[in-house]
């Protein structure tokens, strides 16, 4: 280990407890919670071997009426809850680090799906997230009961194990939080009114905590110290640092983010690494206790800087110990270049919004280590002396390579083009997603590195060649292009249209194509895409309009906690919105669209017509030789078999490098939880 690094690896004193390193994985949400304990134990227990000082849960509901159906997190409602959570500590326990549970009860956030009992709050309220219901607000005998509630959940969490025990006030989804807010508190008596007051119940449910578990186990803090709206709600250097002096010695850990989760997991598009250092580097200033803050860490030298400069007494992390169980033991043994960073896309937050195991882009084993038994650093070896050439060095391509490789296979990767990284080469040039890259980089960088490895550029694989290149296993990783005929989950209606207005997609864009004029946006993919073109022939001078038969710009990005951002962007661009609209055609140098209720038609003045639809695989050559070749192995991954996102096509890559040569490859499959 570099000694500019030792720092990251001192022990770090939490109450009653010690962190063996300065890592801390802080709570984050799943997918699999209380219906999928041993997939969520595993997954906890890698990290922990991974060298994560701590390692905390998701939010664990502590009572049943703040159910958090239909989403996938932990459970305490009463003993019976108790097994499932150990299996967790037990997991973590055993590579020496701590374990830490986030309780949690959502107040307003909460709509109680399952339990159907009604939610309670500061005050008598419409719940939050548009559910056609209202909160209670909370009479003395209500909070009363909601401090025992939240005792008796802290009591069971130290018989399950935990060595650290959370109060949650953070994210706009907590009662806590609720109560300390002006803009969901407006009671009269003691818990409302000035600042003092509506922390009164935080500081109350600390001391029940303390007082209960706090001989063995530490007590944290999770508080949001700026929600981001400016004096409507708590400010970084106005009540929320109020709070901090009002409570600074009672936790043993102060865990300090933004409000809400959208902000405090901001995209790489809209963010960079650090950057909620402007809201929290004030708070060591203000308590004696450690302080943990998230920032989207990747970088070893950023986070000591962070430690050196009294910002932060540990490092937190997410969705970077997501992409990188083993970072913290990658710094300690001098392999940061072998560090999987995280790139921002937060595909790991639409797993959590689809109610799903988690996924990450970066790292595929990522939710199956259990069901699968993948492990993020550890592959069964090969099963004969074998090689493997596959065509196409996209995400796919570089990730099978990459895998195939590590079992030992000897492994050719044919490119057409003059540089590797397929769409993500061409997609991270886009505005916003250079992190993006890091895909192509880590995968080149590993593959490079291994002596079983060769890669051919300029080198295209044809129906005519491809027997001359001699080998008896190919994979076909040969990826997708857009459609420029209209076709989209809302029509599979071809487009009528005239040579009067140009005709893009996305992929001539990247090409490097430069519309002019009037250039019109089609939107029926409705992530990311639409909207960064959109930028992009902005900021090169077109007059851009953006269509969407959707009623938001972007609209499955509600997901990934950005579609707000890239809405907002736009307009700020000045680039007219035209929602609920639907092509019909484009002729006579204009499109005609019309209302996808109504059927009400308009027209818009077009030169050029940028369609963000759907993608073709390119399959070609697979789909002729499919049962005619003499191959022994023969296959088709990634966008090439079924274009999605990169995170799929890293996946496919992976599982068809876990399942090649193996007997049963349906044995990675079945070992689900039970």
């Amino acid at each position: 280990m570099s000694s500019r690094y030792d720092i990251l690896f001192e022990p770090v004193r939490i109450g009653p407890v010690t962190s063996p390193n300065r890592f801390y994985q802080v709570p984050h949400c799943n997918g699999m919670g209380h219906r999928f304990p041993r997939s969520l134990a595993r997954m906890r227990g890698i990290k922990a071997e991974g060298g994560w000082g701590v390692v905390c849960t998701e939010e664990v509901e502590i009572h049943p009426s703040s159910d958090i159906t239909p989403y996938n997190q932990g459970r305490l409602w009463d003993d019976s809850d108790i097994a499932n959570l150990q299996m967790m500590t037990d997991a973590v326990h055993e590579h020496g680090s701590l374990a830490g549970i986030e309780l949690v009860y959502q107040g307003l956030s909460g709509k109680n799906y399952y339990s159907r009992l009604p939610t309670f709050a500061p005050t008598n309220a419409s719940v939050l997230g548009g559910y056609p219901m209202q909160a209670r607000a909370m009479s003395k005998t209500d909070i009363k009961q909601f401090r025992k509630w939240h005792k008796d959940a802290a009591i069971r969490s130290k018989k399950a194990g935990f060595d650290i025990i959370y109060t949650y006030a953070g994210h706009g989804l907590s009662v806590l939080m609720h109560f300390l807010s002006r803009r969901f508190n407006d009671r009269s008596d003691e818990y409302g009114g000035c600042l003092e007051n509506r922390a009164r119940l935080l500081k109350e449910v600390l001391i029940d905590t303390k007082e209960a578990v706090g001989d063995t186990c530490a007590v944290a803090l999770r508080i949001a110290v700026d929600e981001l709206l400016g004096q409507k709600g708590i400010e970084a250097n106005g009540e929320g640092s109020d709070i901090i002096e009002m409570l600074a010695d009672l936790p043993d850990l102060w865990d300090v983010n933004v409000s809400g989760w959208e902000n405090d997991s901001q995209t790489s598009r809209f963010s960079k690494e650090g950057f909620q250092e402007q809201y929290t580097k004030h708070v060591k200033k203000l308590t004696n206790k450690p302080v943990v803050g998230v920032g989207r860490f990747t970088s070893p030298d950023a986070m000591v800087s962070q430690i050196k400069r009294g910002v932060l007494d540990l490092i937190g992390a997410a969705r970077p110990s997501i992409a990188d169980p083993f970072l913290p033991n990658k710094i300690k043994n001098n392999q940061t270049d072998n560090i999987r960073e995280c790139i921002g896309c937060n595909i790991c937050v639409s797993s959590d919004n689809y109610a799903a195991p988690i996924r990450c882009t970066q790292n595929p084993t990522m939710g199956e280590e259990w069901r699968r038994d993948w492990h993020p650093e550890i592959i069964q070896p090969k099963h004969a002396e074998e090689s493997v050439l596959i065509v196409g060095s996209g995400p796919s391509g570089l990730e099978c390579g990459l895998s195939l490789a590590k079992r030992g296979y000897n492994v050719v990767i044919a490119e057409k083009q003059s540089l590797a990284g397929g769409r993500v080469l061409k997609e991270s040039k886009l505005p916003g997603l250079s992190e993006w890259k890091r895909v192509m980089d880590y995968r080149l960088n590993q593959l490079q590195q291994m002596p079983n490895v060769e890669i051919y550029f300029e080198s295209e694989v044809t129906l005519e060649n491809i027997e001359e290149f001699g080998f008896d296993n190919i994979i076909l990783a040969t990826g997708s292009k857009w459609k420029n005929n209209g076709q989209s989950r809302y029509t599979r209606i071809h487009l009528s249209h005239d040579n009067s207005i140009r005709i893009l997609t996305p992929d001539d864009i990247m090409d490097g194509v430069i519309p002019s004029g009037n250039v019109l946006i089609f939107d029926a993919e409705n992530n990311y895409m639409a909207g960064v073109i959109s930028e992009l022939c902005s900021d090169q001078g077109c007059s851009v309009s953006y269509l969407t038969p959707e009623s938001k710009a972007s609209a499955w990005t509600e997901n990934t906690l950005e579609q707000e951002r890239i809405q907002s962007r736009l307009m700020q661009k000045n680039v007219p919105l035209f929602l609920n609209r639907q092509l019909v055609k484009a002729q006579d140098g204009h499109v005609h669209h019309q209302c996808v209720y109504s059927g009400e038609q308009q027209e818009i003045k077009c030169d050029t017509l940028i369609l963000v639809t759907e993608r073709e695989p390119e399959d070609q050559i697979f789909t002729t030789l499919e049962n005619n070749n003499n191959f022994k192995h023969f296959s088709l991954i990634g966008d090439a078999f079924t274009p999605g996102l990169i995170a799929q096509a890293i996946h496919s890559g992976h599982l068809e490098a876990r399942v090649f040569g193996e007997k049963n490859p349906d044995k990675f499959w079945f070992n689900r939880d039970k």
